[in-house]
């Protein structure tokens, strides 16, 4: 017999994968969902959502609507939130009213309506800078990088000027939340890891590198950098890279994301934990702007290096993938070179708006890119 599942923000990306993946199996599941503009320019029923859904409109911050969503609800995938780094970083107030008090909405309806278990989306953001090692073997968690370096280099460099060496982060690293979408992305996971222990209930948080896949929202600006990079090809023109494209990025696809999801709603080891869920597989970013041009039929469209950062960006973050592969059994399945083919043959059939200069030059303005 299955189980009744709530996935709030459920209508986009991770939420419709999710919830296909959770009826396959023979749940039931609720979604609520805003269907806010960014990301439903249409404001309609996402298409790509399954008919078996039952989608409830409306805000997380709506307390009689979340009230009504939990009703006879077994466990909650909390999904819903604002998303982007560099948005969030003059969108203060959006972010901050979404993320943080939608999550206490949320749980101020749970305490007197509770459920078994409650999986929150965290993110890689909340560790700021990855963990380093310097060159004669030190780790180092609380890297603060600097913008570019007289030599014109971008990496983190020790005090004796070395080049620091990124290796890879485990869920015990300090965070270092230098962005509003990572603070209230910490405020997510500490709520839930926190009220669910204390009212009876299981919670558990999941930190996600960058997604990528068939279904991300092409003319939104602020969402995962592979669909950003796919709605300029689609418009002819060349992936913008900031920096010099050389940091370092795990990129996971939404088919192995939505199957941690599933581990982390079941395993009796995931109460109380964190954990980072990733591919294993690292590249640069300019790597993979070459390899989604050519999966594209555009190898001519050579990325645009931008050498300049924006706030909030960190430099390397190399995902530790030990805890959720011992602990959840977790292993990501997904060929990235076959990703890649299935997102281009997805965005073929997109009509994709290419607002990507509109938004580098909203964070110009606003000195947020330098």
């Amino acid at each position: 017999m299955g189980e009744t599942v709530l996935i709030t923000g459920g209508a986009g990306f991770i939420g419709r994968h999710l919830a296909s993946a959770l009826l396959q199996r023979g749940d039931k599941v609720r979604v609520l969902d805003s269907l806010i503009e960014q990301v439903h320019p249409t404001r309609a029923r996402p298409a790509e959502l399954d008919p078996e859904v039952e989608l409830l409109v409306g805000d997380i911050r709506d307390d009689a609507l979340v009230l009504k969503a939990l009703k006879g609800v077994d466990k909650v995938v909390h999904l819903a939130a604002e998303v982007g780094v560099g948005q969030s970083m003059y969108a203060v107030e959006r972010y901050t009213s979404v993320n943080d008090l939608g999550t206490a909405v949320l749980f101020q309806q749970l305490i007197d309506n509770p459920v078994k278990r409650v999986v929150v989306a965290s993110s890689m953001s909340i560790y700021g800078e990855g963990l380093y090692r310097t060159q004669d073997g030190r780790l180092l968690h609380d890297v603060i990088r600097g913008g570019r370096h007289e030599d014109g280099t971008w990496d983190p460099k020790d005090e004796q000027g070395r080049p620091l060496i990124p290796v890879p982060t485990p869920e015990t690293k300090h965070n270092a939340l230098k962005s509003v979408y990572a603070i209230g992305k910490f405020v997510q996971e500490r709520l839930t890891l926190t009220l669910t222990r204390q009212y009876g209930m299981e919670g558990c948080a999941l930190r996600l590198w960058n997604i990528y896949g068939p279904g991300q929202a092409l003319s939104n600006p602020y969402t995962g950098v592979l669909a950003i990079f796919a709605s300029r090809i689609a418009n002819g023109q060349s992936p913008m890279v900031f920096e010099d494209g050389q940091q370092m990025r795990d990129f996971v696809h939404v088919g192995d994301v939505a199957r941690a999801f599933l581990l982390a709603l079941d395993h009796d080891k995931a109460d109380g934990e964190v954990f980072n869920i990733a591919s294993g597989a690292v590249r640069t970013v300019e790597q993979v702007a070459r390899l989604q041009a050519a999966s594209m039929g555009r190898p001519d469209l050579e990325p645009e290096i931008m050498n300049k950062a924006r706030a909030g960006d960190i430099r390397h973050c190399i995902p530790d993938l030990t805890k959720a592969e011992t602990v959840l059994g977790y292993k990501a399945r997904q060929d990235f070179g076959e990703g890649l083919a299935e997102l281009a043959e997805w965005v073929a059939r997109q009509e994709a708006e290419d607002r990507v200069i509109e938004a580098r030059k909203e964070l110009e303005m606003r000195g947020l890119v330098a």
